[in-house]
């Protein structure tokens, strides 16, 4: 699998949320290698986090906002009640699951099948 590319705006927001989630440990006076523990990662793992590596599994930067005491912050990122544009959206209409359209079997005249 080739590597992902990802847009400026996103690799500035993760490198900005690696450096935010380095200032609070350092606010705490932590060490790298504590707070690594507490997360349960590598000390490695850590060091990619607070540079913002699009590569660190989402459970781990749960994990340092659990170690930071503010895990209740990941529950407000995407909040429906503040998301605009799904406010517009009527939520009740929407369906319980969205699959892909089945693909057209066409007959041996050119026409698709089961569209009559």
């Amino acid at each position: 699998m080739g590597q992902r590319l990802y847009t400026p705006s996103v690799r500035r927001a993760l490198r900005e949320l690696g450096q935010d989630i380095r200032i609070a440990r350092k606010k705490r006076r932590m060490p790298v290698a504590d707070f690594a523990v507490r997360m349960g990662v590598s000390q490695g793992t850590l060091l990619r986090l607070e540079k913002g590596d699009p590569g660190v599994a989402i459970g781990a930067v749960a994990m340092a906002l659990l170690a930071l005491g503010e895990l209740h912050r990941l529950g407000t990122i995407i909040d429906v009640s503040t998301d605009d544009t799904g406010l517009m959206l009527d939520i009740g209409s929407l369906p319980q699951r969205i699959r892909s359209p089945k693909a057209l079997v066409f007959a041996p005249g050119g026409a698709p099948e089961g569209n009559e």
